[in-house]
C-alpha cells in the first residue's frame, strides 16, 4: 500500500479518538455540565449527525479543492473545535462544537476515502479502505482509554485539549505524504510504483448532477441501508459501555478503559482480515460475520453481569462489528464508482447514518426495564433487521458483479 495511505491514516487516528472517546467520558460530563448521562449520550448522535449531513456537502465543496488544501483545511477547523469544546461550561455551546467539529471530520474523511481509491488499483478499494479504518481502529485502542484514563486522571476537558494538539502531527502527515494538487487517474504500475497522470479535461472533475445520480441505484441504497444498521448496532451499545461495565458488571471506572482497549483490539483484528477478504469474498464476510456478531450481542445482553464474558465480548464484537462494517463500506466504494470524487461521502454518510440512530434509539431503551442493558439489545435487533435484509441483496456481495 502506498506510504500516503498510512499518513491519512494517522490523521483519522485522532479524529476516530474524538469520534470515539465520549464513550468513556459521558458520566463526568453529564455530571460537570449538570445534564443525565441519557442527554450527554445526545453528544454522540450530535457528532454523528453533523457527519452525514456535512459528508456529502463538505465533499461538494471541496471537490474541485487540490486534495491537500482541502484535509488541511478540515483539520484546522476540527483543532477549532476542540478548543471551543474544552473551554465552554454550557451543553449547548458543547453540542454545537460537537457539530462543528463533526462536519470538519466528515470533510476530511470523504475527500480521505476518495483520496485513497486513487491511490491504489480499482480492485484494491477494499485493502485501501482497511488501512485507514485502521487509524480508526488504532484510536480506540490506544487514544480512546487514554482518553477515558486523562479524563478519570484529570478531567474531561483535558482530553479536548489532547484532540486539539492531535492535529497538528496529523497536518504534518497530510502536508508530507499528500501532493499539493489533485491527481486522477492511474494510467500504468511499475515496479510497484503507480505512474499517475491527469488530463486538462479531467481538472474540473466529473459533473456533480451525474454522481449524485448515482444515489438512485437500487443496489448502491441496499449497500448504503445495511451499513448504516450494523453501523448504528456498533454505536448502540459502544455510546454506552461506561455504565456496562460499572454499574451492570460492578467494575471499577477505571475498567472502563481496558474495555475499550479490548473493543479497539478486536476492531483492528477485524478491519485488518476482512480488508484482505472485502474485495474478492465480500459475501463470506457477511454470511459468516453476520450470525455471528448477532449471536455475539445476544450473549453479551445475557452475561454482561460477569466481568470475564464482558471482556471477552468486547474483543470479540468489536472484531465483527468492525470487520463486517468495514465491508459493508467498501461495497459502497465499489458499488458508487460512478461517483468518483463523492463516493466517500457515500460511505461516511452511511457510517453516520447508523453512529446518529444507535445512540438515540439505545438511549431511549435506558428508561425502560431493560435499563442498562437496554443498549445491548437495541443493537442485537439492529443486526438481526441488517440480516433479514441481506437475504434478497445477496447480488451485491458477488464480486463476479462489480
Amino acid at each position: 500500500m502506498p506510504l500516503p495511505l498510512y499518513l491519512l491514516a494517522v490523521a483519522l487516528f485522532a479524529m476516530g479518538t474524538s469520534e470515539f472517546m465520549l464513550a468513556g467520558l459521558l458520566p463526568d460530563i453529564a455530571a460537570d455540565i449538570g445534564v443525565p448521562v441519557a442527554t450527554a449520550g445526545l453528544l454522540t448522535s450530535a457528532f454523528a449527525s453533523g457527519m452525514v449531513v456535512g459528508a456529502p456537502l463538505m465533499a461538494a465543496l471541496a471537490r474541485r479543492w487540490p486534495r491537500r488544501s482541502g484535509l488541511l483545511a478540515f483539520l484546522g477547523l476540527f483543532l477549532v473545535a476542540h478548543v471551543l469544546g474544552a473551554c465552554t461550561g454550557s451543553f449547548t455551546v458543547l453540542l454545537a462544537s460537537r457539530i462543528i467539529a463533526a462536519l470538519a471530520n466528515a470533510g476530511f474523511l470523504a475527500v480521505a476515502l476518495t483520496a485513497a481509491t486513487e491511490l491504489v488499483p480499482p480492485d484494491r478499494k477494499g485493502r485501501a479502505l482497511s488501512v485507514l479504518l485502521a487509524g480508526t481502529t488504532v484510536a480506540t485502542i490506544a487514544g480512546v482509554p487514554a482518553g477515558a484514563l486523562l479524563g478519570t486522571l484529570i478531567d474531561w476537558r483535558a482530553t479536548f485539549w489532547g484532540m486539539a494538539m492531535l492535529c497538528l502531527p496529523s497536518a504534518l502527515g497530510v502536508m508530507s505524504g499528500i501532493p499539493a494538487k489533485a491527481e486522477r487517474g492511474i494510467t500504468a504500475e511499475t515496479g510497484g510504483i503507480l505512474a499517475r497522470t491527469e488530463r486538462p479535461d479531467e481538472l474540473a472533475g466529473p459533473d456533480l448532477h451525474r454522481e449524485l445520480t448515482a444515489l438512485r441505484r437500487p443496489r448502491l441504497l441496499q449497500v448504503l441501508l445495511l451499513g448504516a444498521l450494523v453501523n448504528a448496532a456498533t454505536f448502540g451499545t459502544f455510546t454506552f459501555l461506561a455504565p456496562i461495565v460499572t454499574d451492570v458488571a460492578g467494575l471499577d471506572p477505571l475498567w472502563v478503559s481496558v474495555v475499550l482497549v479490548l473493543f479497539g483490539l478486536g476492531s483492528f483484528v477485524g478491519v485488518t482480515v476482512a480488508g484482505r477478504l472485502s474485495d474478492q469474498r465480500p459475501g463470506v464476510v457477511v454470511a459468516v460475520g453476520g450470525p455471528l456478531l448477532l449471536g455475539g450481542w445476544v450473549t453479551l445482553g445475557i452475561t454482561a453481569s460477569d466481568p470475564i464474558a464482558l471482556l471477552i465480548l468486547a474483543f470479540t464484537q468489536g472484531a465483527l462489528s468492525f470487520g463486517l462494517g468495514s465491508t459493508l463500506i467498501a461495497r459502497v466504494l465499489y458499488e458508487a464508482a460512478e461517483a468518483p470524487t463523492m463516493a466517500g461521502s457515500y460511505a461516511t454518510a452511511a457510517l453516520n447514518v447508523g453512529a446518529t440512530a444507535g445512540p438515540v434509539i439505545a438511549a431511549a431503551t435506558l428508561h425502560t426495564w431493560l435499563a442498562d442493558l437496554g443498549p445491548v439489545w437495541t443493537s442485537s435487533v439492529l443486526v438481526a433487521v441488517a440480516l433479514l435484509l441481506a437475504l434478497p441483496f445477496r447480488q451485491a456481495f458477488d464480486r463476479s458483479e462489480t
